[in-house]
């Protein structure tokens, strides 16, 4: 194995053995954060040919730029929940439309901002071919990390469409016993 990929892989691998026990949503969601983070850094570590000081030096700068855009993209996230809402006929949601539609776009423009300002950081001491690489494979990871997005959306609102389902349930068992019509 290159010393890179365990270096990466050891790096990936300890704060996985550290959180063993049955993680709460937000460490399941910080835990699949960094480990994107490291197969995003793998695959430039490659793609680039780095070695392990330089793939390291890159692995803390984009993780610095993910803590920037952590917060732009819960905006977005929350935003694009009380659009839902709204467009599913929620009235207290209706009121917020087009605050949201704005916090959206806002929330955007500042992550393109940073998506330069990571890769001017990236790039700054690259020949020309491996600023084109880095431009390449920012670029296609990016059409990854949003396709990843949504599928966590379209999950979550599987989720809730269940969990409205059976609390439809619930409500209609009730109302059965109620009446006396249904079990104990």
């Amino acid at each position: 194995m290159k010393p890179i990929r365990l270096a990466v892989l050891t790096l990936t691998l300890l704060p996985l053995v550290a959180l063993a026990a049955p993680p709460e949503e937000k460490d399941a969601a910080e835990r699949a954060e960094k480990q994107t983070r490291m197969m995003r850094v793998l695959g430039l570590a490659e793609e680039l040919e780095l070695n392990e000081a330089q793939a390291l030096k890159m692995a803390e700068t984009m993780r610095q730029f993910d803590e920037k855009r952590r917060p732009l993209l819960e905006q977005v996230r929350d935003s694009a929940q009380v659009l839902r809402r709204a467009a599913e006929g929620d009235t207290s949601a209706q009121a917020q439309v087009d605050p949201s539609v704005q916090r959206v776009f806002d929330a955007r423009t500042q992550l393109t901002a940073l998506d330069r300002d990571m890769y001017q950081t990236l790039a700054k001491d690259l020949p020309p071919q491996k600023r084109a690489q880095l431009a390449i494979f920012m670029a296609r990871h990016e059409g990854k990390l949003m396709r990843l997005v949504r599928q966590a959306e379209r999950e979550d609102r599987r989720q809730e469409r269940q969990q409205r389902q059976q609390e439809r349930m619930k409500r209609q068992q009730e109302r059965l016993r109620q009446r006396g019509i249904g079990g104990p």
